[in-house]
């Protein structure tokens, strides 16, 4: 029996309303309180909007330089994750794909922590992980043309075959690191976290985020056509493997770009694909939005939980590892 899915219409505008709610409420959470009615009124005056001035220039600068960056941009690689998760598994045509399947990750991690081996600052270190991110996955794409074989199954190969080195790379790196201050800061690196965050992350972000999002969302359709093989692709009209290589380099751009800036998050790619189909089904017209709305709230949700569990915040990269699992399971 073919399984019914709610309206889409419906299920988009509830999942928006949901993530808009969310977004004010994290902005609540914090050491420092600060009431809803402030939040709301903080946040407006933000948008230029002409409100009385109630709060102190203390939540001000509490809630818009410290947790509104932090919530931004929890929401931004949420969003590109899942976005780039959902792809990779239409080209690929295989559930488990995820935004690491071709050594961007590995890649990332390499390049930070070689950054940081160097004694770079945050904002080169940032950007080391970024270029060894797309280097990884150019590399990846080299030995897929050198291979024979299907494309698709030489491109799967070659990313764990370069994500390896390169893993191996970063192992090196953590061998020779000082144990006293570099490993720390690798390590924790390593696991993901949003902490720290500023409008400057936001910034280096949105722009390759924005490149990789907007060809993806108009393409989505076309991305339903590659589900059916590159036969009946090529019949209908789409040069599969064009279209494959455009998609690849979209999603491998916004990966680079949310892992360069928030370290090695997984699951959210994996997961919330799949979650976005039990509600919308598997066409890419309504599935992709989906999987973006979804993966920004969800990422958002364990990010409060992340400095709100505890004394001591817990890496992201762990929590999503705790609940991604569970979820995945049950799929």
């Amino acid at each position: 029996m073919q399984q019914r899915h709610r309206p889409v219409g419906f299920v988009l505008t509830a999942l928006a309303a949901g993530v808009l709610l969310l977004f004010v409420a994290s902005c609540c959470l914090g050491r420092y309180p600060v009431p809803l009615d402030q939040i709301v009124s903080i946040l407006l005056s933000g948008l230029g909007l002409s409100v009385e001035k109630t709060w102190s220039n203390a939540m001000e600068a509490t809630v818009l330089r410290i947790r509104l960056p932090r919530i931004a941009l929890s929401c931004l690689v949420g969003c590109s994750l899942s976005t780039a998760g959902a792809a990779y598994q239409g080209i690929f045509q295989n559930p488990m794909a995820s935004p690491d399947l071709l050594g961007a990750s590995s890649g990332a991690a390499f390049g930070a922590a070689l950054a940081i081996l160097l004694g770079a600052g945050m904002s080169l270190v940032t950007a080391s992980a970024f270029f060894f991110s797309l280097l990884t996955v150019a590399l990846v794409m080299l030995v897929s043309l050198r291979a024979p074989g299907r494309r698709v199954v030489s491109l799967i190969l070659g990313g764990v075959m370069v994500s390896s080195l390169f893993s191996a790379g970063t192992s090196y790196i953590k061998l020779v690191a000082d144990p006293g201050s570099q490993l720390p800061e690798i390590t924790y690196w390593l696991m993901g976290s949003l902490s720290g965050t500023s409008a400057q992350s936001i910034r280096f972000a949105c722009v390759p985020m924005a490149l990789g999002i907007l060809p993806l969302l108009l393409l989505r359709w076309r991305l339903n056509l590659l589900t059916l093989g590159d036969d009946e692709a090529r019949a209908l009209g789409v040069h599969a493997g064009r279209l494959r290589l455009a998609v690849v380099l979209c999603s491998t751009l916004i990966t680079a770009a949310s892992v360069s800036v928030s370290g090695l998050i997984g699951w959210v790619g994996l997961v919330v694909p799949h979650l976005a189909r039990k509600l919308v089904g598997s066409d890419y017209r309504a599935l992709l939005p989906c999987s973006m709305l979804m993966g920004a709230g969800f990422l958002l949700l364990v990010d409060d939980m992340s400095r709100s569990l505890l004394q001591t915040e817990i890496p992201i990269g762990i929590l999503t590892a705790f609940i991604g699992a569970p979820f995945f399971s049950s799929i």
